[in-house]
């Protein structure tokens, strides 16, 4: 495959940065994507290669990009079955089984969400200048539910985009130990590492985390235990779990954050993402998706239910 050539000329009256009017022409990639392209010499102005992202530009000025093929990953494609519940050439949204780590990192470097993406779906332009799917937000490995993976650059940058500006409604379904405060609810409390444990999340002072907000409403509530309906408003890491742990209602389950031994009958926390409302890209309305509860969670609930009648 060769390199993509793009051409561009600044016709603004006055001098602009070259990596700020590149990522204006190049809208399928980042401005860090396109700071990599002229720093690795790909860009050229009046015919001059350059390597500064801050070049000023001249009124009038021709700019040159060459694009590579994306590059391969090194990552290997494993042919571990996905729950696809939509795909088009943008995107896949999968209902994550429990158990299934995202990406890989230390002492996970087969098996993930990412080596299952490459084996489903081959053709993938790649993100970030590799044949890689992209990431655009995580669940924990013991989290259910539905994730979004984008297939080309331009569909990973819309959909960061929607995650940032908080337009993306995500809702997850946890059953907790005891019951919230009040049935309906919303936690502000900032989010940063746990001081003894750096591993582990807490809520923090604002100074030392980061803002945090989630609502809930009660859907079910059972002796010791209540089915909520979770909206985390922003992302950060254990969000979920550790503000529900903060309000005196761990996730069931959840050895982590709340008790240690289980209050039901499970191997994993009950907390599962099961609906997702977003905009595909290119379009202007959004869709809804959703995965139902897996089969050991909806036990755990039928359960409780046949109890308390």
């Amino acid at each position: 495959m060769s390199d993509r050539v793009e051409a561009f000329v600044f016709q603004k009256d006055e001098k602009g940065r070259l990596d700020v009017f590149l990522t204006a022409c190049l809208p399928e990639f980042s401005r860090s994507r396109v700071q990599g392209l002229i720093k690795d010499g790909f860009v050229t102005v009046d015919g001059e290669p350059v390597t500064k992202a801050g070049r000023d530009l001249d009124p009038g000025a021709r700019v040159e990009a060459r694009i590579p093929p994306p590059v391969p990953s090194g990552l290997v494609a494993e042919n571990i079955p996905l729950d696809v519940i939509f795909e088009n050439r943008d995107l896949l949204i999968v209902n994550k089984p429990a158990g299934m780590v995202v990406h890989p990192s230390p002492g996970h470097d087969s098996g993930t969400l990412v080596h299952a993406a490459l084996g489903h779906a081959p053709d993938l332009s790649g993100i970030g200048g590799e044949e890689r799917p992209g990431i655009v937000h995580r669940l924990d490995k013991e989290t259910s539910g539905l994730i979004v993976i984008a297939k080309n650059e331009q569909s990973h940058r819309w959909m960061q985009e929607q995650f940032k500006s908080r337009t993306v409604e995500k809702i997850y379904l946890a059953l907790v130990d005891g019951k919230p405060p009040t049935p309906t609810g919303r936690v502000e409390a900032p989010i940063g590492r746990n001081t003894t444990h750096r591993k582990l999340m807490a809520v923090v002072p604002l100074e030392k985390g980061r803002e945090a907000v989630t609502e809930y409403r009660t859907l079910e509530s059972f002796p010791a235990h209540t089915l909520l309906e979770v909206h985390p408003l922003t992302g950060r890491t254990h969000q979920i779990r550790v503000h529900l742990a903060f309000l005196g209602c761990p996730v069931a389950g959840d050895r982590v954050y709340g008790k240690r031994k289980s209050s039901v009958d499970l191997d994993r926390h009950f907390l599962h993402a099961y609906k997702l409302k977003i905009k595909l890209p290119g379009e202007k309305m959004p869709k809804s998706f959703e995965a139902k509860l897996p089969e050991e969670l909806q036990q755990v609930l039928d359960t409780l239910q046949a109890t308390r009648q």
